[in-house]
């Protein structure tokens, strides 16, 4: 009888053991899928990521205006150092920059862009405005081109390069400046809109 005690008693506390080590193992999975599944129900892909250069260029364009919007007007004229471009000077050269470069490809520059107004134009609305400009020309302008242009021949500075080639280098010129924009808006306590915090 001790021995069908013990064999039973055994017998009932492994499974007591197995019960809740089963348990465990659940609860652990289901917080592992509510924390796995979590950001897939919560977060989604800002507008124009992983949709081609049209969808990448909107996604730039959105994030340069809606920082620059957000940019109180006596933070335009802020810069890191001396010597180094203000706020302002970084929006005004992605604009020239973007027109420039755009320029290589077909379009024409505005006649009204001079040398020199990444340092004159210094109100936000008049910044924002060749910004807004610049960012639409090119918006514009590649919707226009078919494949065969992209692979046309231009020359830049000392060098040949293809359409496509100058499409590539004003977007990653409008990203490495973003990123320089972020870093000046954190150092000036100005939120970029799509952070939350």
């Amino acid at each position: 009888m001790s021995s069908f005690l013990v064999s039973a008693t055994g017998s009932l506390a492994k499974e007591v053991w197995e019960r809740k080590n089963a348990m465990r193992e659940t609860i652990f999975m289901l917080l592992l899928l509510g924390f796995a599944a979590r950001p897939m129900l919560v977060q989604s892909a800002p507008e124009g990521l992983w949709q081609g250069y049209d969808g990448e260029w909107r996604h730039v364009s959105s994030q340069l205006i809606a920082l620059a919007e957000a940019t109180p007007e006596e933070k335009f004229a802020w810069r890191p150092a001396p010597g180094v471009r203000s706020t302002g000077e970084v929006y005004m050269h992605i604009a020239m920059a973007n027109f420039y470069l755009l320029s290589v490809t077909g379009p024409k520059m505005p006649a009204e862009l001079k040398e020199g107004m990444d340092k004159s134009v210094t109100s936000k609305a008049e910044v924002i405005n060749w910004l807004k400009r610049s960012l639409d020309a090119v918006k514009q302008a590649h919707s226009a081109v078919t494949p065969k242009d992209l692979a046309r021949k231009v020359h830049i500075v000392d060098r040949d390069a293809t359409v496509d080639g100058m499409y590539l280098r004003i977007i990653v010129h409008a990203n490495e400046h973003m990123g320089q924009l972020i870093a000046y808006a954190r150092m000036t306590g100005v939120v970029p809109p799509w952070s939350g915090n």
